[in-house]
């Protein structure tokens, strides 16, 4: 809590200076924005350097006119609907209230009197704002807040004693009490709106038209002065107003410690009850995803989905596990329904069939290659598709079911074939030596089948990167298997061209390592092989 003693403003502390502060019916005060604040400040520092030349008895004389200027203001702007206190209604001429400088009759009138030349480097103390009405108050309260700014509060003992433990605790050291000081105040603005809902009876209706990062500011002053009815409120503000963004995470660390004011409902809005993760959901949220008809709102759940797997990998120990257990469980599915769909779609009679009881199949061998890719997507994101490769190498029906298929039809298995290149040519996927060989002797040919229609088929089908991960697969093979993939791969290029994936980079590799490497070993040379 900020700095508190019971006190008076003495003489020559501050030059109080008055902003026209709005009164409600109730009582309550509206103050100004900070940027008010600082325009009053500035335009005190400049009339206080313009004026430190000037004989004091024309200052007194412009104070004068000052303060009939602001009774003037007053009695205009009472017709607005909002009640502007006047600069002799805030600074009663009364010792205790008001330091002696701002009355004109104080001033000396000979020049060898006059009060030394105000410091205007000293930041403390340069602005005092009052608020309220004194000649109903029977308490005052100054608040010392930063940057200089200093608040005058006018209000009543039994409204603060009656609404806040902290006063009520200060007021009882001494009775009765003239003036409370508060140094050293973080958020005055807010501070005095605090003190204002005290006058309120419907304290909910005020915060109504706040921001969320307001009624933060108020429930952080409001527990620092022991405002339950205020704290209340702005629970239950918080609690029915939507939290957009990062002010989610400024509720909940704000509010945690308020467990004893009922919290606890505003909290469940971000945590449940379960001490483990909701796998059984997530399984549930799989299922619906997969099996989906409609394709905008599958496509658009799945990016979705897979971005937040990619946010945040919350699962850990054996929670991890149970979650790729459900991937591979629906990676397996998946695989099952292509498998019969590749033999309902290459069996006898089927291309025979109307189009209209072909589509249906065709559809479905479309919709399960693209929840494969989205599996495998997941997967090498969690570093977790290496068994993938190994089911997706074992898969040597569908292969061999794959060329009875019309390429329309197919192209889509092959990308996945071409993802799993991808994610071990990028490090992503580290299945063993046997099985990058049986992927590459299984599925190699096929997706050479279909290159032509992914490159134009696929929108998100990407030749430079694929290519690269073939390349890249192929040169982890032993040098024996690296020859026989690429001069088989040498045959095709030959006889389709663009057609056909461009390993002219692994196959570069691949000769200086046949061809100049033993050269220069031989020759006790240090070959630079392996330029890509």
């Amino acid at each position: 809590m900020a700095d508190f003693r019971v006190g008076r403003l003495e003489q020559g502390q501050t030059k109080i200076r008055n902003v026209p502060i709005a009164v409600t019916p109730e009582g309550f005060w509206c103050c100004p924005s900070p940027a008010v604040l600082q325009k009053s400040l500035k335009n005190h520092n400049h009339q206080s350097k313009s004026k430190v030349s000037s004989p004091l008895r024309s200052r007194a004389s412009s104070l004068q006119r000052t303060a009939t200027s602001t009774v003037d203001k007053k009695t205009h702007s009472g017709s607005l609907g909002s009640k502007v206190v006047s600069d002799d209604q805030r600074c009663p001429t009364s010792d205790t209230a008001v330091p002696a400088a701002v009355s004109p009759a104080t001033v000396p009138e000979t020049p060898s009197e006059r009060p030394p030349k105000p410091n205007v480097d000293n930041p403390q103390r340069k602005i005092s704002v009052g608020f309220g009405q004194p000649e109903t108050s029977d308490l005052k309260v100054i608040l010392f807040g930063k940057e200089g700014i200093c608040v005058r509060m006018s209000v009543h003992w039994n409204i603060l004693a009656e609404n806040s433990s902290f006063f009520a605790d200060k007021l009882a050291v001494q009775s009765p009490v003239p003036c409370l000081e508060v140094g050293d105040c973080e958020d005055v603005e807010i501070y005095v709106e605090t003190v204002g809902l005290m006058y309120c009876k419907e304290l909910k209706h005020k915060l109504i038209k706040q921001s969320v990062p307001r009624v933060l500011r108020i429930i952080k002053v409001a527990e620092s002065l022991g405002f339950r009815a205020c704290i209340k409120s702005c629970l239950d503000y918080l609690e029915a107003v939507p939290w957009v963004a990062e002010e989610e995470e400024n509720v909940v660390s704000s509010i945690q410690r308020l467990q004893s004011y009922g919290a606890s409902p505003l909290l469940k809005r971000v945590a449940s009850d379960f001490s483990d993760p909701p796998n059984d959901t997530l399984a549930h949220i799989m299922e619906l995803v997969l099996k989906s008809n409609e394709d905008r709102g599958r496509r658009e759940m799945k990016s979705l989905v897979l971005k937040l797997l990619k946010e945040n990998n919350i699962w850990t120990n054996g929670s991890v596990n149970i979650c790729i257990e459900l991937f591979y469980s629906s990676c397996r599915s998946c695989m099952e329904s292509l498998l019969d769909l590749f033999r309902q779609a290459s069996g006898p009679g089927f291309s025979d069939k109307s189009l209209d009881s072909k589509d249906p199949v065709m559809r479905h061998i479309a919709l399960e290659a693209d929840n494969l890719l989205w599996l495998v997507e997941i997967l090498a994101d969690r570093h977790a598709a290496d068994e993938f490769a190994v089911l997706w190498a074992g898969q040597h029906k569908l292969a061999e079911l794959h060329s009875k298929l019309p390429i329309m039809s197919r192209h889509l298995v092959s990308s996945i074939t071409a993802r799993l290149f991808v994610g071990i040519g990028k490090g992503e996927i580290l299945p063993p030596r046997d099985t990058r060989q049986l992927l590459l002797q299984v599925w190699l040919q096929p997706l050479i089948d279909d290159y032509s229609w992914l490159q134009h088929g696929c929108r998100s089908f990407d030749r430079k990167v694929v290519e690269e991960g073939i390349g890249q697969t192929i040169l982890t093979l032993p040098l024996e298997d690296q020859q026989s993939i690429l001069l088989s791969w040498l045959g095709s290029f030959l006889k389709v061209g663009d057609n056909c994936p461009n390993l002219q980079r692994a196959f570069e590799v691949w000769w200086r390592r046949t061809f100049i490497r033993p050269y220069a070993e031989h020759q006790g040379i240090n070959p630079q092989s392996d330029k890509s």
